[in-house]
Order: structure tokens, then sequence, then C-alpha cells
């Protein structure tokens, strides 16, 4: 069972709310949130409410000043639990939106698109199997959007305005 515990003040102080799944909007629990601490479980926290705007990858662990960390200007307003997955991973990326330009199946974790496919961004896909983080840059750097299961043929019709995504990686199951 995976288990979130948000606290008001940074280092883990003032009131707080433990948690055990999805919350659109924190305001229901919490003014606001400037640090947590994972239990157990990866989650997906979201600077917006509706699991919109920034959004920043949590596995067990501490994060005493996570605003700092992230460089975030607002503090958490929702978050997903990010079911775990021991199965295959695979997924299907495209140069451009609505499956269209050249075309990939991937299994595994990819650095760079430019080096391994030859492809210098990623404007949409198809997630067949796992759960999967994508980035802004090459080595998993910059901002970060969680994929799970489905298809994603517009990614700036989904909030994510003209992201082009240049690396990605598999939540593996030894991150929970």
């Amino acid at each position: 069972m995976s288990k979130i515990i948000f606290y008001e003040e940074k280092n883990f102080q003032g009131r707080s709310y433990e948690c055990m799944g999805d919350c659109a909007d924190m305001h229901s629990y919490l003014k606001h949130c400037h640090s947590c601490r994972v239990e157990s479980g990866c989650f997906m926290v979201y600077d917006q409410t509706n699991y919109m705007g920034n959004q920043y990858f949590m596995r067990r662990g501490e994060y005493g000043d996570y605003m700092n960390m992230f460089g975030w200007n607002n503090s958490i307003r929702s978050w997903r639990m990010i079911p775990m997955w021991r199965g295959s991973y695979r997924m299907r990326i495209y140069e451009r939106e609505n499956y269209g330009g050249q075309m990939y199946d991937c299994m595994d974790d990819c650095e760079s698109f430019m080096d391994r496919y030859h492809m210098s961004h990623c404007m949409s896909c198809h997630v067949m199997d796992g759960h999967w983080l994508m980035y802004e840059h090459p080595h998993y750097r910059g901002r970060m959007w969680y994929f799970g299961p489905g298809e994603y043929r517009n990614f700036s019709s989904m909030g994510y305005g003209n992201m082009r995504f240049m690396s990605m990686r598999r939540i593996m199951h030894s991150f929970y």
C-alpha cells in the first residue's frame, strides 16, 4: 500500500495530512504544503489542482524542503499515486502529434531520443505497458511528465504546451 504524509511547513513541521490515494485538491486538507514524507510507494505531485501544472515524481524518502529542491514557487496542490507495475514495459513514441512522423517501439529507458533514434523529440505516444516518466531534455533532465497506459495523441492539447520530450525512463518496481 502506498502512503504519503504532507506537512504545512518545511522540515515536517506544522499540521499534517496522511494519504494513501489520489487527491485533486489539497485545500480540503491543508492550506499549503512545504514538506512531505513518502513512506511507501510512488507518487506524482502537481503544483496546481486537478493534476495540472508542473509535476514531480516522488518515491520513498523525505522531502523536507522540496520547493527549493525542485525550483518550485508554488506548493503541492494535488497528487496521484502511481500503481506498482511488475510486467513488461512497452511504449510507442512518435516524432509528431497524432502519431505522425518517425515511430519507434520502446521497452527500456532512453537517455536521448537523438542519440538512440536520430529523432530530435517526441510529440505523441501510446503506452501499452508500464508506467513511464518523460523529460524535456536528454539525460533525464528538465521538467518531467508521467505517462501511464493509454494513448497520448497530442501533448499540447493535454496542457503540456509546446513540450518536446527528449528522454524517458520506466518507473520500476525497485523504486517502491
